[in-house]
């Protein structure tokens, strides 16, 4: 019996009359479809919807922990509905046989979400954008925690991904995540959607950590 809660549990049914009776038993899997990391994406809305949940169920098929809808001042769209998001999210962890289903937290500006978010001294804070910079390719900084991984395998590489919306995050978000200790970005030569850099980052991190 599939609970979203990120384990399992035995289910066994009895037919008692003309009704089935359910019968649960605690001899759950625990973390079930788990994985060894835990990666949050705060990625901003996409101006047409559907492009955002195709990113909600692909991320939630490979492996992420919590999604936060974050609303930049170039963004076109302004509004989600948590509800049908949270649909999806169901529907995918289902399909794709985890335990959990990834948590969707309200929607946020992303100086907010810079300022007001609490993340541990050791978690890995990225910030990808457009503009010309000195930045860090994602291979590098998950071959890292890769290694850190191997080295104390009972600590968990905690990332935080941002991803802006279609004109990009502005001057002001990125000077402001920078001086929060975030790490510039780089996801490769090509100018990616948006949703199509929040999947591919989605997809780095578990082709390096999921094992």
């Amino acid at each position: 019996a599939w609970t979203g809660r990120d384990h399992v549990m035995e289910a066994y049914y009895d037919k008692v009359g003309a009704k089935l009776d359910m019968e649960t038993r605690e001899a759950e899997q625990k973390n079930f479809g788990a994985h060894p990391y835990n990666l949050t994406m705060a990625v901003c809305p996409t101006k047409n919807i559907d492009r955002y949940e195709w990113f909600l169920e692909k991320a939630t098929e490979m492996g992420i922990d919590t999604i936060v809808p974050i609303i930049g001042e170039h963004s076109e769209r302004k509004v989600i509905k948590p509800e049908r998001l949270e649909k999806i999210l169901v529907s995918a962890a289902k399909q794709s046989l985890k335990g959990a289903v990834p948590v969707l937290q309200e929607q946020i500006s992303v100086k907010d979400f810079i300022k007001k978010q609490q993340f541990s001294s050791n978690t890995i804070k990225l910030i990808a954008y457009c503009t010309n910079a000195d930045k860090v390719s994602l291979k590098q900084i998950l071959d890292e925690a890769a290694a850190n991984k191997n080295a104390t395998p009972e600590e968990v590489a905690d990332i935080v991904i941002l991803i802006g919306p279609e004109g990009d995050f502005s001057p002001a978000e990125v000077d402001l995540a920078l001086s929060n200790g975030f790490t510039p970005l780089t996801l490769g030569q090509s100018r990616l959607r948006t949703e199509t850099a929040a999947v591919f980052a989605c997809a780095c991190v578990y082709s390096s950590l999921g094992e």
